[in-house]
């Protein structure tokens, strides 16, 4: 896979001819999975190379700023995902003031000069270039062949990137991994914190969220993995008589996971977090990428009254995780 940042590209770069298909891809759920697959068959079909076209930040992003819909998946995970597709190309248009004034034609002629597009696969109801003047019809009468992908269902209802943000803030974990096929996680590098958690003693790593919010709130069973080496060998020889708990592979850990902004600690600015508590680690995992995968929701975030509250209310939750992780010794799904 070769990533191509359209904005950088060189005016006299030509590739080969391609079948590309355009989107957020946030997530990369089935429905983006299943365009993918179209994508893959008709470029074989005719002897194309595959591009997906995404774009970075995102359109309500760029409008709406934090008020936009919060981010399933980074830049990084959604190009981890889309690689394992087996894509030959993903094209980063950054969406800027510039891109935003593009008309259909414009649009139409990046599509044709600088991807060199043949065959375009879209959703069902794609529009694009200013005010959403393009479609498909004006696609197809530009030169394009045109594939329209149909609504990909799971349990009756269409998979879409908003359904999943609501089953993500609803808690439930497992209808999540139905619609995105795989379980929910997030990927970022351990950071210094401000050391609260050290004072309250439960000790914490601090993930780099790597968007403007994340989907999730409250407490959460998690498993978590390093991208770069066996974490329990990692914690093994920082500390051996400090194992932790057994994650779900060889070489993860159980932890006691938080997403939130604290509200029951006095912040000049209040900011998304995402931490997890290692029961029975000390180790330095700073500057490692760490992948946190999502199994259990306990509860939402809540605002203690005093930090001797707060400290009893995370010993309270990392016991019920605790017990959580015994009685399932298997996946949960």
């Amino acid at each position: 896979m070769k990533l191509l940042r359209l904005n950088a590209l060189p005016s006299h770069t030509q590739l080969e001819k391609t079948a590309v298909t355009i989107g957020n891809f946030d997530g990369v759920h089935l429905g983006h999975q299943a365009m993918i697959h179209q994508l893959k068959a008709i470029a074989k079909q005719q002897n194309l190379k595959t591009v997906v076209m995404i774009f970075e930040p995102q359109p309500l992003e760029f409008f709406k700023g934090y008020d936009a819909p919060p981010r399933i998946s980074s830049l990084r995970e959604k190009v981890e995902y889309l690689t394992e597709l087996g894509v030959d190309y993903i094209a980063v248009a950054k969406f800027d003031n510039s891109f935003r004034s593009l008309n259909a034609e414009q649009f139409a002629d990046i599509l044709k000069e600088k991807l060199n597009a043949q065959s375009l696969v879209l959703g069902d109801d794609f529009h694009f270039g200013k005010n959403r003047q393009g479609n498909s019809e004006f696609l197809e009468n530009y030169g394009f062949q045109v594939h329209n992908l149909e609504t990909i269902l799971a349990e009756g209802e269409r998979v879409s990137s908003t359904r999943i943000r609501q089953t993500l803030a609803a808690g439930d974990l497992a209808l999540a991994a139905q619609l995105l096929g795989r379980p929910y996680s997030i990927t970022g590098r351990v950071q210094y914190g401000d050391q609260i958690g050290r004072t309250l003693d439960f000790p914490t790593i601090n993930v780099r969220l790597n968007r403007h919010k994340p989907c999730l709130n409250g407490i959460y069973g998690v498993d978590v993995m390093c991208e770069t080496t066996s974490l329990r060998d990692k914690v093994k020889a920082d500390h051996p008589d400090r194992l932790g708990v057994a994650g779900y592979d060889h070489s993860a850990l159980f932890g006691a996971g938080h997403v939130g902004t604290r509200p029951a600690i006095q912040q000049a600015q209040p900011e998304w977090r995402l931490e997890v508590h290692f029961p029975d680690v000390s180790a330095n995992l700073y500057g490692l990428l760490m992948r946190v995968t999502f199994l259990n929701y306990l509860h939402g975030e809540k605002n203690y009254p005093s930090l001797e509250a707060l400290k009893a209310g995370i010993d309270d939750d990392v016991v019920k995780l605790l017990e959580f992780r015994q009685n399932t010794p298997t996946f949960p799904f």
